[in-house]
């Protein structure tokens, strides 16, 4: 299981809180707009609760503006492609600009998420790893964006995922988080989102 300084682990928690805040703050007129046109498409709940994996394999309700219809994981599996039929036109939107993800900041502010690292599992995502590989998945706190989405956003297969979530946990820094930071931007803004 991967080891981190305590003070690499306080600068990560306090970069964490810092950022979550200012966004939160900053973001705040376009998490309106976008909980309006939600609630506006179909009037239900604006909101999708998730359990994840977190920290040492603690499990916490993970926040995201819904995008696909009511019920969407009775109707399919947890993953889900571009021309997934239970995306809503919103949600289609939304999920091109990342925006169905910044209710997450909730996350990362209680502690349950960091801005970085590996985006949080659901249970039944284990079987993709071999015991070692998700004790050391789970020893660092998963993240809003990581490696697999700043470099290969939607396009990652399964395999890539892991091996870059696994990566980041072996090399991760306060550098390689801000460079991840910069390069999920980039890939928004260049490629709308996909």
């Amino acid at each position: 299981m991967a080891k981190f300084s305590r003070t690499y682990l306080f600068l990560k928690r306090a970069f964490d809180i810092v950022m979550s805040s200012v966004a939160l703050i900053l973001l705040f007129p376009i998490l309106l707009i976008t909980a309006i046109f939600i609630f506006l498409y179909d009037g239900h709940s604006v909101i999708f609760f998730q359990n994840r994996v977190g920290l040492a394999g603690k499990l916490f309700r993970l926040y995201k503006f819904r995008s696909m219809v009511v019920n969407a994981e009775k109707l399919g599996g947890y993953s889900t492609l571009d021309n997934d039929s239970r995306i809503t036109p919103v949600g289609r939107i939304i999920r091109r600009s990342s925006i169905d993800e910044l209710p997450q900041l909730i996350n990362v502010l209680r502690g349950e998420m960091s801005v970085v690292g590996p985006r949080p599992d659901v249970l039944k995502q284990k079987s993709e790893y071999s015991e070692d590989e998700w004790l050391k998945r789970l020893s660092v706190k998963p993240g809003i964006t990581g490696l697999a989405q700043a470099t290969l956003r939607s396009s990652a297969s399964p395999e890539q995922r892991k091996r870059l979530d696994l990566n980041y946990v072996e090399q991760q820094s306060m550098w390689l988080d801000i460079k991840i930071i910069l390069l999920t931007f980039r890939q928004i803004v260049l490629r709308g989102g996909n």
